[in-house]
């Protein structure tokens, strides 16, 4: 049945009252696939049917405009074991994430993005690696298949991410991931608000195992624009760094102050060797560094401002226009 309603603030997991029937619950995030919904569903039922493990598919429609969610509509007339949401817009993969693990009944959630770019095939080994105890089961994109504009930034996230959490994994973006329900439900507030769910999971001291994933190229171009890639760095220092203000501050200050002394001393020793010391041209290089780092620290400012205001707000993480 169909309900039309509004998310107000995150709920608790949905009461598990199909756990036995129930046993894996796997959360698909769609934007725009409405091409890849019918082989999405083919390849996922045939890989846990075969795994012999009771399973239920929770599809969210991220506000798609190309008839995802018809797509979804005949799926769930079909198949029972197909639940689906629909945003009324696109509300971003970590909100369309948080919808589908709160209404998710299994033991073991597992999440995937829905463009194939990941292979249903593998879910039987990330299942696996949880029933074997760990608490967390990573994908880790085996021979990634992406362009350097894409790797290049995620190599730096990545980095920053295993200083900021202290856990050492390959591959945080990988959104294709294995749970145990209890390592999920006491992160469930933050998930949607706070961006690299896996990494809010890990951070809370959730065992973990890192299992190779197959990885294809994407059809079309990437959403995840350089600009776009910029923003979710400064995400994760603000969400993740404790204290970035004041290390930034510091840094900034024992630069400064470093290079006004070389300079100052390089300036005396000129003048009095050449009589002329160019200030104008280490001034005016001075001055655009120092802007440049300002220009950051006041980007880093931004997104903790930003973030106090969806707090105060009190804003819902997402719209619900219909649910299956």
């Amino acid at each position: 049945m169909a309900s039309t309603r509004e998310e107000t603030r995150p709920r608790p997991l949905s009461a598990d009252t199909d756990a036995s029937t129930r046993t894996i619950s796997i959360v698909v995030t769609l934007y725009d696939e409405a091409e890849n919904v019918p082989e999405l569903y083919r390849r996922t039922v045939a890989a846990l049917d075969a795994f012999g493990r009771s399973y239920e598919l929770i599809f969210v429609d991220d506000g798609s405009t190309d008839g995802t969610f018809a797509e979804l509509e005949r799926l769930h007339a079909a198949d029972d074991r197909v639940r689906a949401v629909r945003f009324k817009r696109n509300f971003g993969q970590h909100s369309a994430m948080h919808a589908g693990l709160v209404r998710a009944r299994g033991e073991i959630l597992v999440t995937m993005d829905g463009d194939l770019q990941n292979a249903p095939e593998d879910l039987p080994r990330l299942v696996e690696a949880v029933e074997a105890g760990a608490d967390v089961a990573s994908g880790r994109r085996a021979a990634r298949r992406d362009s350097w504009g894409r790797t290049l930034p995620s190599l730096l996230i990545n980095g920053m991410l295993r200083r900021f959490t202290g856990v050492e994994i390959a591959d945080f973006g990988c959104a294709f991931n294995a749970y145990h329900r209890s390592a999920v439900e006491p992160m469930l507030g933050a998930i949607g608000k706070q961006k690299f769910t896996k990494a809010l999971v890990l951070s809370g001291g959730a065992s973990v195992v890192e299992v190779d994933v197959a990885h294809a190229p994407r059809a079309g171009r990437s959403r995840y624009s350089p600009l776009r890639l910029t923003r979710l760095a400064l995400h994760v220092l603000a969400g993740f760094w404790p204290q970035p203000i004041q290390w930034i501050g510091v840094t900034l200050g024992v630069l400064c102050s470093t290079a006004a002394l070389i300079l100052g001393v390089y300036g005396v020793f000129y003048w009095i060797s050449e009589s002329n010391f160019p200030g104008p041209l280490f001034g005016g290089v001075g001055v655009i560094f120092v802007l440049g780092i300002q220009g950051f620290i006041l980007a880093l400012v931004g997104e903790y401002l930003g973030r106090i205001q969806r707090d105060v707000q009190g804003r819902p993480l997402y719209t619900i226009d219909r649910e299956l």
